[in-house]
């Protein structure tokens, strides 16, 4: 009998131990969040108008409000969490950060290392110089220039695709700081980041030598695998329900003064 016993509990030891491992694979993340209640996001706090600090400061932006809403549409708080962009997507990778929104560009290489959501913004590229240079007046005359933008960036890769040498920096600030120095030749950014510069800063002089032709998408990177996919879906969701509504436009209006959540 005690033989009998001692079998029957290893038994169900042994059940149960599959049975919380199994509940243990079977949580995606999106139980996770819920289960904890708030949802970590990660951003660089320093890129106006896409996510920043107002006069107050207070953290907004096109970027944090959307964040905001994703937050409060999956009954959960926002966590954000401010850092580099060359730090960002390595937390995302470590699983320190739940999501990324920080106006990433989606690209081949991104999309093999993460899965994005659908897109909520497009964006196009432009190179900017200072007001007095005229050398570039294409893509190809990049060739040989220097640029500066934070090292990891798409606009990084970009001026690098031309043959331009990149500068690392850490924030847009830093980067135009080297431009009206004249310590580069030109900065590669958003176009709409470059109006909302100079709109606080209308005595810098730089203008827009050229605009690349075609958008890019911008979407939300999240870790990848399928513990993500359910999380990836129900954002997914949120996001076009935004766009039909045209909350996403109005937001896009309020923080650029133009739509780019509808590609062009």
């Amino acid at each position: 009998m005690k033989k009998a016993f001692s079998f029957i509990s290893i038994f169900l030891m042994i059940l149960l131990s599959v049975s919380c491992s199994k509940d243990s694979e079977d949580k995606n993340l999106l139980d996770t969040i819920k289960e904890k209640g708030e949802i970590t996001i990660a951003m660089e706090g320093t890129w106006a108008p896409w996510t920043y600090h107002d006069e107050d400061g207070v953290l907004t932006g096109y970027d944090t409000e959307i964040g905001r809403i994703i937050a409060e549409k999956l009954g959960v708080s926002p966590v954000f969490v401010e850092g580099e962009w060359d730090g960002l997507l390595a937390g995302i990778d470590a699983g320190r950060y739940d999501i990324m929104i920080n106006g990433v560009d989606v690209t081949p290489e991104r999309a093999e290392k993460y899965d994005f959501t659908v897109p909520y913004a497009f964006n196009r590229t432009a190179v900017i110089v200072r007001g007095d240079d005229d050398r570039i007046t294409s893509m190809e005359d990049l060739a040989g220039m220097h640029t500066a933008n934070t090292i990891s960036s798409t606009y990084a890769e970009v001026a690098e695709s031309y043959g331009a040498e990149v500068t690392g920096v850490d924030d847009l600030n830093q980067t135009f700081e080297l431009l009206k120095s004249g310590r580069i030749d030109a900065t590669l950014n958003a176009e709409v980041t470059y109006y909302d510069y100079m709109k606080a800063h209308p005595e810098s002089g730089f203008r827009i030598a050229v605009i690349a032709d075609d958008p890019t998408e911008v979407a939300i990177p999240m870790r990848k695998g399928s513990e993500t996919e359910t999380l990836r879906e129900e954002i997914n969701r949120i996001i076009d329900e935004l766009s039909s509504s045209g909350e996403l436009s109005d937001l896009s209006s309020r923080f650029f003064g133009t739509d780019i959540s509808q590609r062009i």
